[in-house]
């Protein structure tokens, strides 16, 4: 078996993108065993490997996914996703929600008009009055940073100017 010196960077590449595997130690593949050119800690380069597997050699769908550390269900999710999307369609979404589902555009219109009204106003009182007119609850912080990250913007846009 060949030794994989451990890369940090690589490590932390594969974490930023998303795509380092949670369990390389699945991956019993024997080219990801020997060679160096094969990473398991690669989740894309593994998932590809299995579709590849499958699609080109011809291996068997149950012994492909156990071999390279997945389920059934998840070669055929890899799989449907690398047809619709190529290469990127392996890499996992983001999970949870994708912004401040609850700080939508109509909650932040009227939380400007309130600040125009009354600048001095705290965020504890906007949580109150949201939740007063939309019988929504939202944290106090939570619109404090959605009001920050919008004057960045702000300031991001006037800079551009």
């Amino acid at each position: 078996m060949v030794k994989r010196p451990r890369t940090d960077e690589k490590v932390q590449a594969l974490k930023d993108q998303g795509v380092l595997n949670p369990h390389p130690r699945r991956v019993k593949d024997e080219e990801f065993l020997q060679e160096d050119f094969f990473d398991a800690r690669d989740l894309v380069q593994v998932k590809y490997e299995m579709l590849r597997r499958v699609k080109v050699e011809g291996s068997p769908i149950t012994q492909a996914a156990e071999s390279f550390g997945f389920s059934r269900p998840a070669f055929y999710q890899a799989q449907s996703a690398f047809n619709g999307q190529g290469l990127p369609g392996l890499v996992p979404k983001r999970r949870g929600p994708k912004g401040g589902h609850k700080l939508n555009e109509e909650v932040m219109t009227f939380i400007d008009g309130l600040l125009e009204e009354d600048p001095g106003l705290k965020t504890d009182e906007l949580s109150q009055r949201v939740k007063a007119e939309y019988g929504v609850q939202v944290h106090p912080r939570s619109i404090e940073r959605t009001l920050k990250g919008r004057q960045k913007k702000r300031r991001k846009r006037k800079d551009a100017s």
